[in-house]
């Protein structure tokens, strides 16, 4: 039992729920004691009823939040290359196996997306443009 962690947090929707775990009971059970939520957007940390957080719970918690984020961060770039991927084979599925009654059923909202999509990538590509010319001077 004491290879468990000292904490564990229960993710949720924006944050998490942070539980301190103890098995140094009579019954050497796994007890979990809510501490704190904690919501991941704006790092905000709300200790569980009157409790007082020490000075390690806040440092365990914030190492949790910023690892959290990274991992989202990573998470979101690789939806995106899957989104890719998504997009390719659809154009293969598109171009040899879809029924004229497929496409009729899909063209209109791909094509409104992928449009609403392009108009966003060439702004913030723009915008990076003019930004890297702004910072040399040119």
């Amino acid at each position: 039992m004491s290879d468990l962690p000292e904490y564990y947090f229960r993710v949720r929707e924006n944050g998490a729920a942070v539980f301190r775990i103890d098995t140094e009971n009579r019954q050497r059970r796994i007890e979990m004691d809510q501490i704190a939520v904690v919501n991941i957007r704006n790092g905000e940390v709300r200790p569980q009823g009157d409790r007082e957080l020490s000075d390690e719970d806040i440092r365990v918690i914030k190492d949790w939040v910023d690892e959290r984020r990274t991992i989202l961060a990573e998470r979101e770039v690789d939806d995106i290359r899957r989104a890719i991927d998504h997009l390719n084979l659809t154009t293969q599925w598109a171009q040899s196996r879809a029924t004229d009654d497929q496409l009729e059923a899909i063209t209109d909202a791909l094509l409104l997306t992928m449009h609403d999509l392009r108009s966003v990538l060439v702004r913030k590509k723009a915008d990076r443009i003019m930004k890297d010319h702004q910072q040399r001077g040119e």
